[in-house]
């Protein structure tokens, strides 16, 4: 059998490190940059090679894998889902989704890799299945997940998110012309949001605080998102960075490129994702696009993709 599967990656627009406190996020899937997994049938025991990861092979057996290995527990855990130890094969993964900048690269590999292993199976794994197993794959990335990246992720539609409670999908009215910037600096997210944990910790009810500024802002964009009132949307992003900012999961660098956008016309602009570093997402209209894209590259971004999302 020859064949495969792929998951897409994703950028949350609203919410992020609040989510983990049951604050509303808000998130879209990028479908222009995707995780594959390639299968290949062998007689030999089911391999996963994946060579632009930090540990590029492993293979899966019944009592032969390491769960600290994002590839080997999802594996695992999937072979697990559907009493399927004695497969036999290689599953080659490519993405083209930068690693720890934010945009889920770690949950599309996973989900790819599941529906991989489903398909050497000759089986189907619902998305919600594969959610949840992607979900404990996300504890070795993160730490202490909110959900929300395996969510977007399976499922490929914008979701508005609450943690422990039912997803929603939302329907984006206007399509959204995102661009998003990269750093080019790498950041682990577990890092982040154990120091937002921290802070938390420290300072409550200021944290609290912000966090609850965070989840007002996600409702209202919502509404915009369902309504296709653009420009709002646009202000409401900016001012979630300044709030990201003020729980310190910016850098100097992000803060560079969100005003670079500014000034070159976007509508809004914030970091998204785990911060630190990874990427700043910023909404244009046709008119301001080519204007803002030279004000990042002039600023310093090292990746630059342009999207519609919706």
């Amino acid at each position: 059998m020859n064949s495969q599967a792929s998951a897409p990656g994703k950028a949350i627009l609203f919410g992020e490190h609040a989510v983990v406190y049951g604050v509303p996020a808000i998130a879209i899937p990028l479908s222009s940059i995707r995780a594959r997994a390639y299968c290949k049938d062998t007689a030999h025991p089911l391999t996963v090679i994946a060579e632009d990861l930090p540990r590029p092979a492993v293979t899966i057996g019944a009592e032969n894998f390491d769960r600290s290995d994002p590839l080997a527990l999802t594996a695992a855990l999937t072979m697990e889902h559907l009493n399927a130890w004695n497969l036999a094969g290689e599953i080659r993964i490519r993405s083209d989704i930068p690693i720890a900048s934010g945009l889920g690269s770690g949950a599309a590999v996973s989900a790819a890799l599941g529906r991989a292993i489903a398909r050497m199976h000759n089986s189907d794994i619902p998305d919600c299945e594969l959610s949840k197993i992607v979900f404990e794959v996300e504890k070795l990335h993160h730490g202490t997940p909110s959900g929300i990246d395996n969510t977007v992720v399976v499922h490929e539609k914008p979701v508005y998110f609450v943690k422990d409670e039912a997803i929603e999908f939302i329907r984006i009215v206007e399509p959204l012309h995102i661009i998003l910037a990269d750093t080019g600096i790498a950041s682990l997210t577990r890092d982040a949001v154990a120091d937002v944990r921290s802070l938390y910790e420290r300072e409550p009810a200021h944290t609290a605080k912000q966090f609850d500024e965070i989840g007002a802002i996600a409702n209202d964009a919502r509404v915009c998102i369902e309504t296709g009132a653009i420009a709002r949307l646009g202000e409401l992003m900016t001012a979630n960075h300044h709030l990201l900012r003020s729980l310190y999961v910016s850098s100097a660098e992000l803060d560079k490129l969100v005003d670079a956008a500014l000034i070159g016309g976007a509508l809004g602009a914030k970091m998204s994702g785990g911060g630190r570093g990874g990427n700043v997402i910023a909404l244009v209209n046709d008119r301001s696009a080519n204007c803002v894209k030279d004000a990042l590259i002039k600023a310093g971004t090292k990746v630059l993709l342009e999207t519609i999302a919706g």
